[in-house]
């Protein structure tokens, strides 16, 4: 059997591919890398060394809450920014918060209604001034969906960083 190494790219549907590209350049820097000659639109982007994220424009509707989760650097910069944009999204998962694990995480819509989770480990940086802010559970906690079905391999150590980090370092 085949063991899965790593996220070779996300891909993600656009309704315009133009203002989608614009805004992942623009709002996280992603260097655009060629496209297959597709018959579609379509963009590719470096997101690092070994992952991508694809762009592809067509009239597919963008699901409510599957989404793609990007680590970023400056978790206050783009918590600002998104805000400014009417950009954040807590109907699916919530307030923005501060997980468990001492990590951060919000939800954002791109142009194409497309839902991006932003995050970044518990070591990050985070302006206080943010808790302030009515977008933002006050505590730690995760999104609480009151369905009581607990189904699936759970744990109180739980974190969305495991692994070395993207410096090389072990997490702590």
């Amino acid at each position: 059997m085949a063991t899965m190494i790593r996220i070779n790219h996300v891909a993600l549907v656009v309704d315009n591919l133009e203002r989608a590209c614009d805004f992942y350049e623009k709002e996280f820097n992603l260097s655009p890398l060629p496209a297959y000659k597709f018959d579609y639109p379509a963009q590719f982007y470096k997101i690092n060394e070994d992952q991508q994220l694809h762009l592809t424009e067509w009239k597919d509707k963008p699901s409510f809450r599957g989404h793609v989760c990007i680590q970023v650097d400056d978790f206050n910069a783009v918590f600002w920014r998104m805000k400014e944009l009417s950009a954040i999204d807590i109907t699916p998962w919530g307030k923005v918060r501060r997980l468990p694990d001492g990590g951060m995480q919000m939800f954002v819509r791109d142009p194409s209604q497309n839902l991006v989770e932003i995050s970044c480990p518990a070591d990050t940086p985070v302006d206080e001034s943010i808790f302030e802010d009515d977008l933002v559970e006050r505590k730690p906690g995760i999104y609480v969906s009151n369905r009581d079905d607990d189904r699936g391999y759970k744990s109180d150590a739980a974190t969305l960083y495991h692994g070395k980090k993207p410096d090389g370092q072990e997490p702590s």
